[in-house]
């Protein structure tokens, strides 16, 4: 694995949101990226089944965000949420579980994800999970400009 991160920018460059979603179910996983894609036309989702394959995935696979179930038996959606966290560590990862509660919010954000959205019946989850997406994608991008901003005048350009 490389050392840095690698940095896309999706929506400039490629017009594309690379999600990569992760989740032991494989109707779940089939369900999501099926909805993702027709909520959000930008978006092109790749499944994942084993959590213990994520890191070698995104080296191997641009991916612009991370989207992933909670409870998984070869690992856990936080365990994994950690160690993206720690070899890519702007990369956007959202759980997405049926699990609820502050403390599930909570434990998320200790883990380093960028969000949390609970599953729930029927599409309007969807919705909520494509814009979470969306957003962080987004703001992951413009952060990269920022930086370039810095990197080639010296200072950070103000919004």
């Amino acid at each position: 694995m490389s050392s840095q991160p690698r940095r896309t920018e999706p929506v400039a460059t490629t017009g594309r949101i690379r999600v990569l979603h992760v989740d032991d179910d494989p109707a779940v996983r089939d369900l999501t990226a099926d909805f993702l894609e027709r909520v959000d036309e930008a978006m092109t989702v790749r499944s994942e089944a084993d959590p213990r394959t994520v890191l070698d995935r995104i080296e191997a696979e641009p991916v612009d965000c991370v989207v992933s179930d909670k409870r998984m038996p070869e690992r856990d959606g936080l365990e994994l949420c950690r160690r993206v966290r720690e070899a890519h560590p702007d990369l956007p990862f959202v759980l997405f579980t049926s699990e609820r509660g502050d403390d599930v919010a909570e434990r998320a954000t200790e883990a380093g994800a960028t969000d949390y959205v609970p599953k729930d019946p029927g599409v309007d989850q969807y919705e909520l999970l494509a814009d979470r997406v969306r957003e962080a994608v987004e703001r992951r991008w413009a952060r990269g400009h920022h930086d370039d901003a810095e990197a080639l005048f010296g200072t950070r350009p103000t919004a």
